[in-house]
C-alpha cells in the first residue's frame, strides 16, 4: 500500500475533495469526470486506514448496486493493489477487508427505516456513499437516511462523513438548494467535469465534442456538470417522485406502455406510466433503455418485467419489429398512429397533465431534463422539438394516443393482465 502513489492513481483536480473530512461532501459532475473512481478508490483507501471505520453504499435501488458501486470499489482494490486483502460477495452484496473484518455495505432507498436495523461487529458506520443522489426524491427521504446513518461515537482522530456524488440533472432538485445553494460549515461542496479527467483517450474526447455540437443542453449537464436548466423544455410540468404503485392501480389509474425501438446508434426504450384523467396525472414508473437489443431480447425483457399481456404502443416504421414481437409472444403490440403535427399534437396533450417520475426511471429523467425546443419551425410557424436523446419520450407519446379512450368513454380495456406479477413487484 505504502508503494503506491495515490496522486498518480487519482490524476488532478481532487486533492481538497480527497482530504475533506466535514460532515457532508457533496460532489456534482458531469461523465467521465472520474468522479466515481476517484470516490471508491477513497473509499477502500479510508477504510483501510481507519481500521474501525465501515461504509454503507446507498443508490435509490438496490438492484443498480452491482454495476455501479460494487464494481467501482471492486476496480478500487484492483488498482490499489489489495485485492487480495478483501472479500466480496456478490450474493450477499458486501465487501469484507480480511485483516480486521470491517464491511461495505450496500442498500438501496426501497425502505430507509430498515438502514436502523444495520449492524456491524467491528466499529461504526462512519462513512456513507450516496451515489446518483439524484435518484434521491425528496430531501424527507435523505434525512430520514441522515438520521439513521452514520451513527455511534467514533473513536479518537475518527470523523463522520456522508459523500454524495451525482448528475445534476436539473436545478429545481432538492441537491441544489441544501447542499449549494444554502451551504453551512458542515459541507463542503464540488464541482468536476471530463476536462480534468486525463485519463481519457481522444475517443473519449471525441464523444463530449461532439455532443457540445448536437446537444448543448445535453453537453452543459453531462459534460461540464453544470446544473440543467428548465428554459425551453418541451415538459415543465414534472417532478420525481416515489408513489405507491399499487395504491394508484387500486385507485383507479390506468396502465400504458410505449415501445421506441433502436439498435446501434439509439437505444430501445419502453416506458410504463399509469394515468388518472380524473386527477390529470401521469406516474411513470418503469423504464428500460439499452442499444443492440435483438426483438428476441426485447420480448424477453417485457416477459420478464410481467408486461407480455399488456397493450404496447410501438413506433410505426418498424412493422416487421412489430410482427416479431407478436410472433415471440407479445401479441397486443400495437403500431402507434402516426401523421401530420402528430408529435406537437401529442405533447400538448401530455402537457395538460402533472408528470411523477419513479427515482429508478433514470433514463426517463435525463430525458426529461434536456428535452427541449428547437430554433425549428413546421409550415404553420410552430417551434418543434429537438429529434435528439429523445427515445423514451417518443415512446410515450406513443402510448399517450390510448389515453384519449379513457377520456371520452370508460373503458375497461387498460389496466394490468399481470396485475399478480405487478402488485408483486410494486408493493411498497
Amino acid at each position: 500500500m505504502s508503494e503506491i502513489k495515490i496522486a498518480e492513481l487519482i490524476g488532478k483536480g481532487y486533492d481538497e475533495y480527497w482530504n475533506c473530512e466535514k460532515r457532508y461532501r457533496v460532489l456534482k459532475g458531469g461523465k467521465g469526470s472520474k468522479k466515481s473512481s476517484v470516490t471508491a478508490l477513497n473509499m477502500i483507501y479510508r477504510l483501510m486506514k481507519y481500521d474501525k471505520s465501515n461504509l454503507l453504499v446507498i443508490r435509490a435501488v438496490m438492484n443498480t448496486h452491482r454495476n455501479s458501486t460494487f464494481a467501482a470499489l471492486t476496480w478500487a482494490q484492483n488498482k490499489l493493489g489489495v485485492s487480495d486483502l478483501w472479500n466480496n460477495s456478490v450474493s450477499n452484496m458486501e465487501m469484507t477487508y480480511l485483516p480486521t473484518g470491517q464491511k461495505i455495505l450496500f442498500r438501496g432507498m426501497d425502505d430507509v427505516l430498515k438502514l436502523a436495523g444495520i449492524q456491524v461487529s467491528v466499529g461504526t458506520f462512519n462513512f456513507v456513499w450516496i451515489e446518483e443522489a439524484f435518484e434521491i426524491a425528496s430531501e424527507a427521504d435523505f434525512e430520514k437516511l441522515d438520521l439513521t446513518v452514520p451513527r455511534g461515537e467514533v473513536p479518537k482522530g475518527y470523523f463522520k462523513q456522508t459523500t454524495i456524488t451525482f448528475n445534476p440533472w436539473s436545478k429545481e432538485h432538492w441537491l441544489k438548494k441544501r447542499f449549494f445553494d444554502l451551504p453551512d460549515n458542515q459541507t463542503a461542496t464540488f464541482s468536476t467535469n471530463y476536462l480534468i479527467n486525463e485519463f481519457l483517450d481522444a475517443t473519449d474526447r471525441r464523444v463530449f465534442e461532439r455532443m457540445k455540437k448536437t446537444n448543448a443542453r445535453k453537453y452543459a449537464v453531462a459534460g461540464l456538470g453544470e446544473w440543467g436548466i428548465a428554459e425551453g423544455l418541451v415538459y415543465e410540468n414534472w417532478e420525481v417522485e416515489k408513489r405507491n404503485v399499487k395504491l394508484l392501480l387500486e385507485k383507479g389509474y390506468k396502465a400504458f406502455f410505449g415501445l421506441d425501438y433502436g439498435y446501434v446508434n439509439d437505444p430501445t426504450a419502453f416506458i410504463a406510466f399509469l394515468v388518472s384523467v380524473k386527477e390529470k396525472e401521469i406516474h411513470i414508473f418503469d423504464e428500460f433503455y439499452e442499444k443492440r437489443m435483438l426483438n428476441s431480447d426485447i420480448a424477453e425483457e417485457i416477459k420478464k418485467r410481467g408486461y407480455a399481456k399488456e397493450r404496447i404502443r410501438a413506433d410505426s416504421a418498424e412493422p416487421k419489429s412489430n410482427e416479431d414481437l407478436r410472433r415471440l409472444g407479445i401479441h397486443r403490440i400495437t403500431a402507434a398512429a402516426k401523421g401530420r403535427d402528430s408529435i406537437l399534437n401529442g405533447i400538448a396533450r401530455i402537457s395538460e397533465y402533472k408528470i411523477t417520475v419513479e427515482p429508478s426511471c433514470i433514463s426517463t429523467i435525463k430525458e426529461l431534463s434536456t428535452y427541449c425546443y428547437s430554433d425549428k419551425c413546421n409550415e404553420r410557424g410552430l417551434r418543434l422539438p429537438e429529434d435528439k436523446d429523445n427515445h423514451l419520450m417518443d415512446a410515450l407519446r406513443y402510448a399517450f394516443e390510448d389515453v384519449k379512450y379513457l377520456e371520452h368513454q370508460k373503458d375497461d380495456t387498460f389496466g394490468f393482465k399481470g396485475r399478480e406479477i405487478l402488485f408483486g413487484r410494486w408493493t411498497q
